[in-house]
């Protein structure tokens, strides 16, 4: 047995009935949502969307990295998305740890990842108005494209707006 033969059994089930093969790639709603990882987040769900409506982006503290950039120029000038929601959430693990724990951790069991920067977050607040303003300045992405923060409450389900 293989550690994923429960992934492919269930795969199975939903290729069964799958309905979404004429689908285009192309963000239908124009959107981009930035997002954590969390496994607790349905981004479609808790925004009232559906396959095919929105590119989502995920990482780990719904960070905006280089390679989130990369994603969205692509997102942008290939996809169709002509907004951005940058979508942080409540009781993230990310504002739980700092790099150096990070790299503590693996250093236990023998990794070096004293090269990786984790973005870790000492305060959400500043975070989510960093990476806001990160969107809003590239030189990559058009001036003046809709871009919005809100966090997520991951224990009522609420999405809140950010003033940023």
């Amino acid at each position: 047995m293989s550690a994923f033969d429960d992934l492919y059994e269930a795969n199975a089930k939903f290729a069964a009935s799958f309905g979404s093969s004429g689908l285009t790639g192309r963000a239908a709603r124009g959107l981009a949502v930035v997002t954590c990882m969390d496994s607790r987040i349905d981004p479609l769900g808790l925004l009232g969307l559906q396959p095919g409506d929105a590119k989502i982006l995920r990482n780990a503290g719904a960070r905006v990295t280089d390679d989130v950039l990369r994603t969205l120029v692509l997102a942008v000038y290939v996809l169709g998305v002509d907004r951005v929601l940058l979508m942080p959430h409540t009781d993230c693990g990310m504002a739980k740890v700092s790099d150096a724990d990070v790299h503590g951790l693996a250093a236990e069991r023998g990794v070096d990842t004293r090269s990786l920067d984790f973005h870790t977050i000492l305060n959400q607040d500043e975070a989510l108005r960093h990476d806001l303003t990160r969107i809003r300045t590239t030189p990559f992405l058009p001036q003046g494209m809709p871009v919005a923060g809100a966090i997520y409450d991951v224990h009522t389900g609420r999405l809140t707006p950010s003033p940023h």
